[in-house]
This record gives C-alpha cells, sequence and structure tokens, in this order.
C-alpha cells in the first residue's frame, strides 16, 4: 500500500461558503479529468465505507449545503470551514480532499489536502500525477506554498532539517507562490513548471516518468532552503501570498 499527500497552504483569506464551494467543485472536476474511475462518485468522507450513503454532487449549490451542513456552529465564519469528501475503492485506490478555510481567524493557515492511498505500489494514475494533481490544487486554491510526498519522503525531510508541522519544504514536487518562486536557484534536478499567476512547480518526478530518490529530495530541499524560497508564512497568518 502506498500514500501520498499532495496538499497546498496558504494564509487567512476571508471567503463565504459559496466561494469555498465554487474553488473546491472545480477541484473535484479537475481531479476526476485525472482519473475519472477514482474521482467520480464523492460522498461525505465519513461515509467512505458505506456504499449506500448519497453521493455529493460536485456543483456549487450542493457543495455548499455540504459545507453548511458539516459547520452548523456559528463561529465557522471565524474559525473557518472544515470538511472532507472521498471517492475511489479500498482494493484500488481511495482519495480523499479535506479543506480547511474561509475564516478570518489567524491562529492557523487555511489548507487543501488530497490524500491518495493506492492498494499497490504506484499503480494508480492519480499517484504517478501526483504533480498533476498539486498543479490542479494550485489553480483552484492558489496556495501560498504547496508538495507532493510520500510518507516515506515527509519523515525524510522533517528528520533531516527539524522542520515543525506546516514549514514550508518540498516532497516529489513542490509549489512555490511568485515570492517564493523568485527566490530559486536554476538547475534543480526537475522540470519546472510556470504556473499564470507566477508561481513554481519543481516536478521532481518529471511528469510521473521518474521517482526521485530520498537524497535526491533531501539535497532539493537543502538548497530551496538556502535560497530562501522556504521561509516560514509570517505569523500572524494574515497574508494571502508570500
Amino acid at each position: 500500500m502506498l500514500n501520498v499527500t499532495v496538499h497546498g497552504l496558504w494564509g487567512v483569506r476571508k471567503e463565504d461558503p459559496q466561494e469555498l464551494a465554487g474553488r473546491w467543485g472545480r477541484l473535484l472536476r479537475a481531479l476526476g479529468a485525472i482519473d475519472a474511475d477514482a474521482c467520480g462518485n464523492w460522498r461525505a468522507a465519513e461515509a467512505e465505507d458505506d456504499p449506500s450513503a448519497p453521493p455529493v454532487e460536485v456543483d456549487v449549490p450542493a457543495l455548499t449545503d455540504h459545507l453548511l451542513r458539516t459547520n452548523p456552529e456559528p463561529d465557522a465564519p471565524y474559525i473557518g470551514y472544515t470538511s472532507s469528501l472521498s471517492s475511489g475503492r479500498p482494493e484500488t485506490v481511495r482519495v480523499t480532499v479535506s479543506l480547511n478555510a474561509g475564516g478570518s481567524a489567524n491562529r492557523v493557515p487555511d489548507s487543501c489536502v488530497v490524500g491518495l492511498t493506492s492498494a499497490a505500489d504506484g499503480d494508480a494514475e492519480l499517484v504517478r500525477r501526483s504533480t498533476d494533481v498539486l498543479e490542479a490544487l494550485v489553480a483552484c486554491w492558489g496556495p501560498d506554498w504547496g508538495e507532493a510526498y510520500s510518507r516515506e519522503e515527509f519523515r525524510a525531510v522533517k528528520s533531516e532539517f527539524g522542520l515543525r508541522a506546516g514549514a514550508p519544504r518540498g516532497g516529489r514536487s513542490v509549489y512555490l507562490s511568485p515570492g517564493r518562486a523568485a527566490r530559486v536557484p536554476e538547475g534543480l534536478p526537475g522540470t519546472y513548471i510556470r504556473t499564470a499567476e507566477g508561481g513554481l512547480v519543481v516536478d521532481l518526478t518529471r511528469g510521473g516518468t521518474e521517482l526521485p530518490g530520498i537524497e535526491t529530495i533531501t539535497e532539493v530541499n537543502r538548497e530551496l532552503l538556502a535560497a530562501g524560497a522556504l521561509e516560514p508564512l509570517p505569523a500572524p497568518f494574515d497574508r494571502v501570498m508570500y
């Protein structure tokens, strides 16, 4: 079994449930374009093992209703909206898309996380194309930084550099917002993909054709840290972009 996580993180960006639903729906549809079989039947994450649970449509009204039903607390507009949807099958690949976003509190940054659990190492399209998943997340949510990583890759980078949870880092691919991208050195061992907003994805898998080793990922993090491209998001977390 293989677990790969793709996530993006950003500072406070106040958004109402309809705005969040629009971004969330675009991401879910983008995932369906990458792997329609795995991302074609979304249910509330807590009901992922219940085949009788009703599906959640990926249009704005349905996702808005889902966000409001799963966040009934009156302080949700302040602390943010938290929810998760799952698709896929445990015998092939399971996909979970979670968000914590839209509030005005600046205690923790906002985030969107796509969890990919493959029954067999590396055979799932979404796992192989994890950088495409990261690009889709970036296009929909506009994070400050993001990455795709396996558990082994995350632990290796954390151990090497002693990074706290939520600190910018890179795995098998990394996204850096425009201010960070301006500091990225040339010549890293991956494909450079520029985003429409001026950010940068550094893809160490080269389009899913290679799997970088732990040493390569660690060295890329070392170079990005030395260049200042992985500076922590300033606290309080009241800036959208770095």
